[in-house]
């Protein structure tokens, strides 16, 4: 018996785009942190399943795709509109910024600062959009943040 790839995510296309520009900035130091991992499996189910089962069930899906690592610059342009680059923007430096390797080391290493900086450029969003982005992620706006992704990708829930 052969073996199958897995099915697709139960995510549109567009939610997949997402999903892996954040995760390649996870990945930025080589490794994926199980608070990065987490974050992130947290976020992107909460925002795209519609209750506990679902939510399950996703993250699951998900994990699977978080173990790929593509480049930022094959997938940031696929992204459609400013809202979406805001949103990986934000979700991004909250993910970076959301562990360390060791406890003397900062939050966001050399590597992740690097990518985000990659990031910030491919996505080419105005400086001051970037620095208020930035200083709610460091105000540590995470319900904020998780209430603003809400509100946003629900559209692409049909996306």
């Amino acid at each position: 018996m052969a073996l199958q790839s897995p099915p697709p995510p139960s995510i549109s296309p567009r939610q997949m785009n997402l999903l892996r520009i954040v995760s390649s900035l996870a990945w930025a130091d080589g490794s994926l942190a199980k608070e990065e991992m987490d974050m992130m499996l947290d976020q992107f189910s909460g925002i795209f399943a519609d209750d506990a089962p679902q939510q399950r069930q996703l993250r699951q899906e998900l994990q699977e795709y978080l173990m790929q690592n593509i480049p930022l610059s094959e997938s940031v342009p696929k992204l459609q509109t400013e809202e979406e680059k805001k949103l990986v923007l934000r979700l991004g430096y909250a993910v970076i910024a959301c562990s360390s390797r060791s406890p003397e080391e900062s939050n966001i290493n050399d590597d992740e600062a690097t990518a985000y900086q990659e990031l910030v450029s491919l996505l080419g969003l105005p400086s001051e959009t970037v620095q208020r982005i930035e200083a709610a992620g460091q105000a540590g706006g995470d319900d904020d943040l998780v209430e603003t992704l809400t509100r946003h990708l629900e559209e692409y829930a049909q996306g």
